[in-house]
């Protein structure tokens, strides 16, 4: 028995089709998100050469260090301590998540909202992306915050004597707003899930 021959789409009328191709103005977006990200790399390879260097001694890269980490202490730095090293590692932590976060939206975001890239089968292509869509893709962003939150929190609390107590309290409120937020989006996320399978 011959298979059913698939009916050839109409065209699409000129304004739906103007408003289809309407997406494809995302594209700078994702193209300066990646200008971005560069701009990442180049401030984590010049962090990265300054902690190298100052751990050989160079008195100019430490200084460096401690005005890009906002580290102050009473008693003068002359050499590199275990506080400098964990907070400098910290912010190329931060540098690394906030970048993971880029690739996430510039890659799932061009993928569910401009085109698709027809990564199927290639060696390279994300686990995450076999099943992204509009909701993964806002848990996922959800929980990449909570993790650059947790990193800058966990900086504040190692520099906390450079910080006030209102600084301190506001930064661990607003870390648990994002907790919830997350868990709220996971929580939604799984209802519309189950309602959608009910439907099946």
């Amino acid at each position: 028995m011959s298979e059913p021959i698939p009916s050839k789409a109409s065209p699409m009328r000129p304004l739906p089709k103007l408003i289809f191709a309407s997406r494809w103005l995302q594209l700078p977006l994702y193209l300066g998100l990646i200008v971005a990200q560069a701009v990442y790399v180049v401030h984590f390879l010049v962090e990265l050469t300054h902690l190298v260097e100052a751990a050989f001694g160079s008195g100019p890269a430490l200084q460096a260090l401690i005005n890009s980490i906002g580290y102050k202490t009473d008693a003068p730095i002359t050499t590199l301590n275990e506080t400098v090293i964990m907070l400098v590692v910290l912010a190329l932590i931060d540098v690394v998540m906030i970048s993971n976060l880029l690739i996430m939206v510039i890659v799932g975001g061009y993928e569910t909202f401009v085109s698709r890239m027809n990564l199927e089968g290639h060696e390279d292509q994300p686990e995450w992306l076999s099943h992204v869509n509009a909701s993964v893709l806002k848990v996922k962003l959800a929980m990449s915050i909570i993790g650059i939150s947790s990193i800058h929190l966990l900086k504040t609390f190692i520099n906390a004597d450079n910080y006030t107590e209102k600084v301190l309290l506001a930064q661990t409120a607003i870390h648990i707003a994002f907790l919830f937020s997350a868990m709220a989006i996971a929580y939604t996320d799984k209802m519309m899930s189950a309602t959608e399978n009910a439907r099946h």
